[in-house]
């Protein structure tokens, strides 16, 4: 039984440690994807909302056309309000991908279904508005 036990939460540290969410059945946490992902979702889908949760300041200087301003430290305060569909496709970035990690992760532990991360700006390939 310890060894089962212990195997369980080997399981839950590896998914943490990798940057996905462990959540509970029925709440399926967050996707990792790659900034090409990303642009491939952007390019051929129409119902995403493109998330920035970098500070004001950071998306003023310059941020991914279309994307949507919600700082990391607002998320459990603002998301329903700035996210009001929590079936609809949430593309989360911020500068280096730490924030996004977090702010993709607690999205998930609100109940928003189709969240997926795919880093910071810094590796962003495409063109950028400023």
């Amino acid at each position: 039984m310890k060894r089962i036990l212990s195997l369980g939460l080997l399981g839950v540290l590896l998914l943490v440690m990798s940057g996905c969410q462990a959540t509970s059945e029925g709440q399926p946490g967050y996707e990792m994807i790659s900034a090409e992902d990303a642009k491939t979702i952007m390019d051929t889908e129409s119902d995403f909302v493109l998330l920035d949760v970098r500070t004001e300041e950071e998306y003023a200087a310059g941020h991914i056309e279309g994307a949507v301003l919600l700082p990391d430290y607002e998320i459990r305060e603002r998301a329903e309000e700035v996210l009001p569909n929590k079936d609809q496709t949430i593309l989360v970035y911020c500068r280096s991908g730490r924030r996004s990690k977090n702010a993709a992760a607690e999205l998930a532990t609100m109940g928003y279904r189709r969240v997926k991360e795919f880093g910071g700006i810094l590796d962003w390939p495409y063109e950028i508005v400023k």
